[in-house]
């Protein structure tokens, strides 16, 4: 006679958001969990319509109205690919509360990464970069609409912190999906 086994539990597919202000390292670091992890990598600067590129590059920093329909876009990616069971990685500044919650509303398996830096350090690596639009000038604007999340609403990390660490705690807060 055999003892029935419960079913195996099937782990809720899950997309991590790496947010933070430009310059963290979103983009960086979410690209190398995503590749270590097998995911798709998404940069939410990809998803900006034009006019929100052309506004940032002229130093101009970005209104809530010129934010929405760019985070309807990442709400809708990231819907997606919840719906069909399959993990991503998303970089998005997602800097105020209100952001987050359109892009977690109803996302069941959403999970932010908060890269937390000073305005010292990142304003260092920003100096650095000249490969993208954002000039450094709008990182004082980023920090003013910065509204830090707690590690209620997010695993907080440091700016430089490793793809090992990352992963390490994702399996640490039982993140599905995770291999």
């Amino acid at each position: 006679m055999t003892s029935a086994q419960p079913p195996a539990a099937n782990p809720q597919p899950q997309v991590a958001v790496f947010m933070g202000v430009s310059g963290a390292g979103k983009s960086t670091l979410g690209a190398a969990v995503a590749a270590e992890l097998g995911w798709p990598f998404y940069d939410g600067d990809d998803f900006h319509p034009p006019e929100n590129v052309a506004k940032m590059a002229a130093g101009n920093p970005l209104t809530d109205a010129d934010r929405r329909p760019w985070l309807a876009r990442l709400h809708a990616l990231i819907a997606d690919h919840l719906a069909r069971g399959e993990p991503a990685v998303v970089a998005c500044s997602a800097l105020k509360k209100s952001y987050r919650k359109q892009l977690r509303a109803g996302n069941q398996g959403l999970v932010f990464v908060y890269l937390r830096g000073d305005r010292e350090r990142i304003g260092r690596r920003l100096a650095q970069r000249l490969d993208h639009y954002m000039p450094a000038g709008l990182l004082d604007s980023q920090f003013a609409d910065l509204e830090e999340p707690g590690s209620s609403e997010a695993i907080v990390v440091d700016i430089d912190v490793t793809v090992d660490e990352v992963i390490r705690l994702f399996r640490s807060r039982g993140a599905g999906g995770l291999k």
